[in-house]
């Protein structure tokens, strides 16, 4: 006897949802590495253990950069960016044994500056160059002692005209001056001098070419082209100092 046409239908799509519930599920496993919670860090188990592992820790510009350093470094090394964004230093100094967790990293290619500049939801802390430099020397020492080869990623530029999201929610009108980047930038590079911690140039590299790569004047993001070119330099860095282990 054959089926109804309503028992058809429904056969049907059940088939689909089920379809989709697998789908679901596979993306979630090939891309979760086992990471955990909101501020949550990626367990070792699902990092090939035959490869090098590089953590990438940083705010939402090294989001934007990752996969294409995931891309170039495929069967190279295991690029994991912790989860969730890195923010100002204030944040990493609260959250980075989270981020770190118990993996043995080879390289940790890292960057704050950005949030320390504009604030955000941390407007109102003490975000002074001062306090930033002094906050970069506690997470280097923190990092020193992973044992895993450091890398300092210089803070992308800052937007020429107001911020958009300081503008749109917290309806301050924030533009850096050149004069104060360059003071949180130089603060930085003494962190790193003392600490004989390599730098890769992300400033110097997209200042350039700011209008072409940035999404807009009023927004410190960029655009694909400038997230691949950010990516490409910083798996290049990487490859680098993998070379000196």
């Amino acid at each position: 006897m054959g089926i109804s046409f309503k028992a058809a239908i429904f056969m049907r799509k059940s088939n689909m949802i089920l379809r989709v519930i697998v789908g679901v599920l596979f993306a979630v496993v090939s891309m979760g590495y086992g990471q955990k919670g909101e501020e949550g860090v990626v367990a070792e188990k699902g990092l090939a253990k035959d490869l090098p592992k590089v953590m990438i820790m940083g705010d939402s510009i090294s989001i934007g950069y990752t996969p294409h350093v995931k891309r170039l470094l495929e069967g190279k090394a295991v690029v994991v960016h912790h989860r969730g964004n890195a923010g100002p230093t204030i944040r990493g100094v609260k959250q980075i044994d989270k981020w770190l967790g118990d993996t043995k990293w080879d390289v940790i290619h890292v960057n704050f500056g950005l949030w320390d500049m504009y604030g955000w939801e941390y407007v109102k802390e003490d975000r002074s160059p001062k306090m930033y430099e002094e906050r970069l020397e506690l997470l280097m020492n923190r990092l020193k002692k992973t044992g895993a080869k450091l890398v300092w990623a210089t803070t992308t530029p800052s937007c020429p005209e107001p911020e958009v999201t300081m503008r749109k929610r917290f309806g301050s009108d924030v533009v850096i001056a050149p004069a104060l980047e360059k003071e949180y930038l130089d603060a930085a590079l003494r962190v790193m001098k003392r600490h004989g911690i390599p730098v890769n140039d992300l400033h110097g590299l997209v200042k350039p070419k700011l209008k072409e790569y940035a999404i807009a004047a009023d927004n410190v993001h960029f655009k694909p082209e400038g997230r691949k070119v950010l990516g490409a330099r910083v798996a290049r860095e990487v490859l680098k100092v993998l070379g000196e282990r």
